[in-house]
């Protein structure tokens, strides 16, 4: 399986791109939005890892809408992967196309389960 992971933190996008690549996963990890935008639709993956507070004007928020309108990767699974806990944060990552929400600090390995189940049958609450 291909997975972009899109994250600001050097060290959780080292252990996310470590553990998947360990797993047998070919992984591409950057560390912004814009970056994040330009790799999924010039190589779309099979899923897509995102937090949602990136640096510059493309949040991750902003990631999932670009990326659901483009037809390359409207389909793909985009798990977020943020430290912001709110429900209403949430909701708003599920409207602007997120598959599921996984609150930091997360299991690495409950997150590769549901990458490899399919990704997504649980949108809300990790």
């Amino acid at each position: 399986m291909r997975i972009l992971v899109v994250e600001e933190s050097d060290s959780i996008r080292s252990m996310i791109r470590t553990f998947m690549a360990a797993s047998g996963h070919e992984v591409e990890a950057v560390s912004t939005g814009t970056k994040g935008v330009d790799a999924a639709l010039s190589r779309t993956p099979d899923a897509i890892l995102l937090d949602l507070n990136l640096p510059g004007t493309v949040d991750g928020l902003e990631v999932c809408r670009r990326l659901r309108a483009a037809e390359l990767t409207r389909t793909v699974p985009i798990i977020v992967i943020s430290a912001l806990a709110d429900d209403g944060v949430k909701a708003r990552a599920l409207e602007a196309g997120a598959t599921a929400y996984y609150t930091k600090p997360f299991s690495p390995t409950a997150l590769l389960k549901e990458l490899e189940s399919g990704s997504g049958s649980h949108p809300i609450g990790r």
